[in-house]
This record gives structure tokens, C-alpha cells and sequence, in this order.
């Protein structure tokens, strides 16, 4: 996925055009507000100008969601429900990622909760914010009056028409679907069967190749949704940006340094200290290159040789993990909706968290495994529950550091999730490292 090679020559790496953009859009939206907040020519160029550039970028994720989300679910089915593909592993590792994305986002829910990073604007520029447009305003209002609950938000899981839900950005429904014709795909082997199977294969790989696309327009759309906010709200936004930052990263730490070590302590009985000295080359892998994919060939030799898992589960667990475990990305996704619904002042019930939590693991699940895969579902949500998409762009600025940080969690769980698994095929796991693991 790297763009480096266009013509023959080296060009900036992404992430240093994306914090170039983010400066920018930073610095000149903070002297925008500070010396022509009154100025006409500011509401013209935010309006007509750098409002545009971020709507078009925000049009262009929401443009792949329902295909990206479909193709990686119905494919991710196909592959666990496989009787070839280790039958009896492939609904422990569904369990195993069902468990630690729950936990994640769970985490995540409380932390943003505890610590509500959105809160703390002055109420004039929060009410300047959503007086930004009054359309919006109402639009929001009437999607909380709407809001179903109870047995009417059960019911809507099952949607009475798959097309219809796709195109009001249904994402529960349209996860159900997908789904349900995933299941049936592991049931009919025929040659039609696969043909399906193939068409949802090929999907995937276009919306990944269009993703890379669309990201590469990331910096100068962090840079006009930046200079946008920054010149309505001035230098307040930053604090909260700040707090955001700190409360992923905490989320993301409590999730890394306790729950998976206890899992992988009480469930692979395994010694997190010696995992964690054996699974560092993977770890650090990960962390640099901010790609579930990328890291694969290195987490597989360091699962496999380093670990002592057999290479018949390791393959699989860590190669279906690389696309579907995404924990620490569906836990990003939960802290991200709740703070920009708290930063621009969205009040979510706790059934409206409930089943954002939801979302968040199937998203996770359907999130490709490349920098930047988990944008359009976390734009697709936060218009779901009527929190202005626009918000991303904060996200986008620091985007590339908290990418390197739950791509770590991700890969680390792919790999603790494959030796609790070998553990329990019969304790298969060696109690020893294999010789020169250390």
C-alpha cells in the first residue's frame, strides 16, 4: 500500500503529508478565528471553499462503505464456515473474535464515558457549532425523537428490504444480510456458489484499491476540514483533540497490557512476559507499519516459530484475524462516535450506545486491514446516530499515530487468540520455546 513509487522517484511518505495538511489547516483556521472571526470573506471561503473539500472527501467514504462492509462479511463467513478450513477452529476463533472485540469496544464505551473527552466546550461556541446549520440541528432533534428501542430495534435487524436499507445507510441491517448470505454460501458448495464467493472476493479488492485512493486526498481534506473548524471554534478545539488522543490511547493500553495478557494467562496459559519478549519483531512490525495485512508474513513466522503454534492453526486463526480481528480498530471506531457525539453535544441513550457497541464489533469484523480501513464505518455510523460526519477531520489530523496503536492490539490479539486456540486443541501448544525463540 505504499505510494511511494509512482514515477520511479521516492515521494513523502503519507502520514508526513497528512500531519503537513493537519498543520496547515490547523495554524491558519486558529489565526483565521483570532483576526478575522467577523470577517466576510472567512464565512465565504469556510463555506464554499475548504466546506466543499471535506464533503466531497466524506462522500467519497460513505460511497464504500455498504460494498466494503458487505463483500468482508459474507467473505469472512465463507472462510470460518468452511468445513476445509479447520471446521472446529473456525468457530473457536469466531468466539475468540466475538470475545475480544466485545471487550474492546466495551472498554472503550466505559473509558470515553469516564473521562468525556467532548465535553468542556463553552456553551457559545458549542451552540455557534450547532447552530451551524439549522437544517442539521432539526435533523439530529428528529433522529433522537425517532430513535427505536425495545423490541422495535430487534426487529429492525432484519430488514424487509436489503436494497432499501443499503441506500438509507442502514449498516445493521445490511450487516445482517450479509451475514445471513454468508451463511448460506458455507452451505451450498456448488460452482454458482463460488462464483458469488468470487464477485464478493473481487468487491473487496476494488473498494481496497479505492480506499487507497481516497486516502491519498487525506491531507488536504484533514487540511479544509481542519482550517473549517478551527476558524468557527478557534484554539478550544485543540484541547479536545488532545483529551481524545490521550483517552484512545488509554482505552487501547487497558485492552494491551490487561485483558489480553489475562486472557492469554488464564485461557493459553502462557506466561505474558515470555509472549510478549518472543512477539515483539511482530509487535514492532505492526506498530510501524500501521497494517494488519503488511504485518502478516512476520506475525505468522513469529507465531509459528517463536510461539510454538502449529502451523494448522496458526495459519489459519492469524491469516483470518488479519482481516476480522480488528479489536483495537472497533475499539478506536466506539471512542471516536461517543466524542464527537459528545463534542458537538449529540446525547446518545444507553440503548443508542448498546448498539453502537454492536456496530463497532461487526465493523471491526468487516474494517479492512490497511491504514485508514476503518474510516468509512465509523463515517457511516456517526450519520446513522446523527453526529455531523464533518467531525472526522479532527480524527484524520492524529489519524496515522493511533492507527501505528491499534494496529498493534489488533496483531497482538491475532496472536494471542492463536495460542490460546492451539492450547486448547488437545494442549498442543509446546510449554517450552522452540529452540532459538529467545
Amino acid at each position: 500500500m505504499s505510494e511511494s513509487m509512482v514515477s520511479g522517484k521516492k515521494s513523502m511518505p503519507l502520514h508526513w503529508k497528512m500531519a503537513i495538511g493537519f498543520g496547515v489547516g490547523t495554524v491558519a483556521g486558529v489565526i483565521a478565528n483570532l483576526y478575522f472571526a467577523d470577517a466576510g470573506w472567512l464565512e465565504t471561503v469556510t463555506t464554499y471553499v475548504t466546506d466543499p473539500i471535506g464533503q466531497l472527501f466524506l462522500r467519497l467514504l460513505f460511497m464504500l462503505v455498504i460494498p466494503l462492509i458487505f463483500s468482508a462479511l459474507v467473505l469472512g463467513v465463507v472462510e470460518i464456515g468452511n468445513p476445509q478450513s479447520l471446521g472446529r477452529i473456525g468457530v473457536k476463533t469466531l468466539l475468540w473474535i466475538m470475545l475480544v472485540t466485545t471487550l474492546a469496544v466495551t472498554i472503550g464505551l466505559i473509558t470515553v464515558n469516564l473521562f468525556q473527552p467532548g465535553v468542556g466546550l463553552p456553551e457559545d461556541v458549542r451552540a455557534a457549532l450547532i447552530a451551524q446549520g439549522v437544517e442539521r440541528g432539526s435533523e439530529i432533534a428528529q433522529k433522537g425523537r425517532e430513535a427505536p428501542s425495545g423490541i422495535q430495534l430487534l426487529l429492525n435487524i432484519v430488514p424487509r428490504n436489503p436494497v432499501a436499507a443499503a441506500a438509507s445507510g442502514d449498516l445493521i441491517a445490511v450487516m445482517f444480510f450479509a451475514l445471513m448470505i454468508g451463511i448460506a454460501a458455507t452451505v451450498i458448495r456448488s460452482k454458482a456458489t463460488r462464483s458469488f464467493v468470487d464477485v464478493c472476493q473481487g468487491m473487496y479488492e476494488i473498494c481496497l484499491t479505492l480506499i487507497g485512493w481516497v486516502i491519498r486526498l487525506a491531507p488536504y481534506a484533514v487540511a479544509a476540514l481542519l482550517f473549517t473548524i478551527t476558524a468557527r471554534l478557534g484554539f478550544e478545539v485543540l484541547v479536545q483533540l488532545a483529551r481524545f488522543v490521550g483517552t484512545v490511547v488509554t482505552a487501547l493500553g487497558i485492552h494491551f497490557f490487561i485483558v489480553l495478557p489475562l486472557l492469554l494467562w488464564f485461557l493459553g496459559r502462557m506466561s505474558p512476559l515470555q509472549f510478549f519478549k518472543r512477539a515483539e519483531p511482530a509487535i514492532l512490525t505492526a506498530f510501524s507499519t500501521s497494517s494488519s495485512s503488511a504485518s502478516l508474513t512476520t506475525t505468522l513466522k513469529i507465531t509459528e516459530e517463536s510461539l510454538g503454534v502449529p502451523r494448522s492453526v496458526s495459519r489459519f486463526v492469524c491469516t483470518l484475524g488479519a482481516t476480522a480481528n480488528m479489536n483495537g480498530t472497533a475499539l478506536f471506531e466506539g471512542v471516536t462516535v461517543l466524542f464527537l457525539a459528545q463534542f458537538y453535544g449529540v446525547d446518545l441513550s444507553i440503548v443508542q450506545q448498546i448498539t453502537i457497541l454492536g456496530l463497532c464489533v461487526m465493523g471491526g469484523i468487516g474494517a479492512a486491514g490497511v491504514p485508514g480501513g476503518s474510516l468509512p464505518v465509523i463515517a457511516m455510523i456517526l450519520a446513522m446516530f446523527g453526529i455531523p460526519p464533518e467531525g472526522i477531520g479532527l480524527i484524520l489530523g492524529v489519524d496515522r499515530f493511533l492507527d501505528m496503536c491499534r494496529t498493534t492490539v489488533n496483531v497482538t490479539g491475532d496472536m494471542v487468540g492463536a495460542v490460546v486456540i492451539a492450547r486448547g486443541e488437545r494442549g498442543v501448544l509446546p510449554t517450552q520455546a522452540p529452540a532459538g525463540a529467545d
